[in-house]
């Protein structure tokens, strides 16, 4: 059995294993040196936020039962996409299937921000009071729903190998988990990093209340699109201990932290607005 039989034979405990063992070493690492102190409890938050992740994962089970690599298979088996148009060799079609799929996140999340309905969903994920581990697992269902159908319609596209797929859904997840931790790393390891990985320190930018921050550092696996897009940030403004979390006008536990008050957040009125890329655009608001 060669290693791609062997990733396929053992998808599904390889991406559990995967998934628990980064959310046990994060959350241990947070607990024994946290990155910034709390605003609300741990276990208020994470109770909240876990049995919302339960939600999402029982509503795309229910709707989507072969998920992402399901897709991937119909598409291999039907020959569809870029990657079987065209004779690319097998281990290339992997990599730059990851990338493009990467690329392809990347956009969704500058989407998400851009369009005011779009980010009235999106705002479930960033109005957490508190950054960590959990963060990464905070959506709403309806946009866990809008990322599933956009993430098939690119495997499609591209005709991305089961695979790849499988590496990219194991490295999008560990990623969010590994990005979000209330964790520091040494300076020179941080900056090394960067130049791939989106760190915690890059990642938490993208979570302050202003919004030039917030709308920026956008990427969840590979820095190389905040780079080449003008939408990097080097640092908070007032630095990582100074830097408020959130969104403004949303500071009531019970209104984002509350299973119920999550749930509700996309159909309240009041809403921020934000602008882009550092532009002039700006959402509505609907106060």
């Amino acid at each position: 059995m060669d290693f791609t039989d062997w990733i396929m034979a053992n998808e599904k405990p390889l991406r559990s294993g995967i998934f628990f063992g980064m959310l046990i070493i994060m959350g241990i690492w947070e607990v024994f040196a946290p990155r910034r102190q709390r605003v609300l409890t741990r276990l208020l938050r994470w109770t909240n936020n876990f049995v919302l992740l339960a939600v999402n994962i029982a509503v795309a089970r229910w709707l989507f039962p072969l998920a992402a690599v399901g897709v991937a298979s119909f598409v291999a088996n039907n020959e569809w996409g870029i990657m079987n148009v065209y004779e690319v060799p097998f281990t290339l079609a992997i990599v730059l299937s990851v990338i493009a799929l990467d690329f392809v996140i990347y956009l969704q999340h500058v989407l998400v921000h851009a369009v005011p309905i779009l980010w009235r969903l999106h705002r479930v994920h960033h109005a957490d009071p508190d950054i960590d581990v959990t963060t990464g697992l905070r959506f709403h269902p309806i946009e866990i729903v809008l990322s599933l159908l956009i993430k098939f319609a690119a495997i499609v596209v591209l005709g991305a190998p089961v695979i790849a797929v499988v590496i990219f859904e194991i490295l999008l997840n560990a990623g969010a988990m590994f990005n979000h931790a209330n964790v520091r790393l040494p300076l020179g390891i941080d900056k090394l990093l960067r130049w791939v990985i989106v760190t915690p320190d890059m990642h938490r930018i993208h979570h302050s209340v202003e919004d030039d921050e917030a709308n920026s550092n956008f990427g969840f696996n590979l820095t190389w699109w905040d780079r080449l897009f003008g939408t990097y940030t080097l640092e908070p403004r007032h630095g990582h201990d100074g830097m408020k979390i959130g969104i403004h006008y949303y500071n009531d536990p019970k209104q984002v932290s509350w299973l119920h008050g999550i749930l509700s957040l996309p159909f309240r009125k009041k809403i921020a607005g934000y602008t882009i890329n550092r532009r002039d655009w700006k959402g509505e608001d609907e106060s």
